[in-house]
């Protein structure tokens, strides 16, 4: 198969495509370095052509409001040119729970895309994820001084980046589901037991105070960001991971 990979230099699109290389697949990233914006539609039509699958993984560059003109405005390029060639299989990327929480800009704006490729002419797949492994350092920052992190309690069941790569790669060279497919990791952990893991893990002598208020996670409600009984469960392990 050949799979135009959108976003193939990102942490995730760089696994993507190796993985799909291995299993004897074309798979070519894309992204603006390599004369790909998304957000003008250039370069999608020569990205696209003969592609069997194109798989979107860009991000907003930010969290904000602005994300989800973003979203829509990349979609809305990306599904024209796939039509335009007759791309017969359009993957993107999303989160666990995203539709619960809506008083946060970026998941409503990550819902609006997952909106937008549902009503689009492309045969489709969503991949949710739960929260990356390699993102509990940015998580960390967000509410920290030089010694304390602040962190609510909210429960998340994360996942290595890697795990996430395989099952995105996995439903790239599938029929489109017309559905979505939801991914996470082993565990179960409140966010606030997660910082101090990462924490003990680096050394780092900063001390967690649970803070159901601080950081993005506080505008979480319960326990939404788990997933349900029809995900599908990876085999990395987060203090294996840590340790590795």
């Amino acid at each position: 198969m050949k799979i135009a990979v959108i976003g193939g230099t990102g942490l995730i699109g760089t696994q993507v495509v190796a993985i799909l290389k291995a299993a004897g697949h074309e798979a070519v990233p894309h992204a603006q370095s390599t004369g790909v914006d998304l957000l003008t539609g250039e370069g999608l039509p020569q990205a696209l052509r003969g592609a069997d699958a194109v798989l979107n993984l860009t991000n907003s560059p930010t969290f904000d409001s602005a994300s989800p003109a973003f979203f829509e405005k990349t979609m809305d390029h990306l599904l024209a040119a796939a039509g335009q060639e007759g791309v017969g299989h359009a993957v993107i990327l999303s989160i666990v729970g995203v539709d619960h929480v809506p008083d946060l800009d970026y998941y409503r704006a990550k819902v609006l895309q997952e909106n937008v490729l549902k009503a689009g002419p492309v045969p489709y797949s969503i991949v949710r994820a739960t929260q990356f492994f390699e993102f509990m350092e940015a998580v960390l920052s967000w509410s920290a001084d030089e010694e304390t992190v602040r962190l609510p309690s909210t429960p998340l069941q994360p996942i290595a980046s890697a795990d996430v790569a395989r099952a995105v790669a996995d439903v790239a060279i599938g029929g489109p589901l017309q559905a979505t497919r939801a991914i996470a990791g082993p565990d179960v952990f409140a966010l606030d037991e997660l910082g101090r893991l990462t924490l003990a893990a680096r050394g780092d002598e900063r001390t967690v105070t649970t803070d159901d208020t601080a950081g993005m996670f506080a505008a979480v409600p319960g326990a939404v960001l788990l997933p349900g009984k029809d995900a599908r469960i990876a085999p990395t392990h987060y203090r294996d991971w840590l340790t590795a």
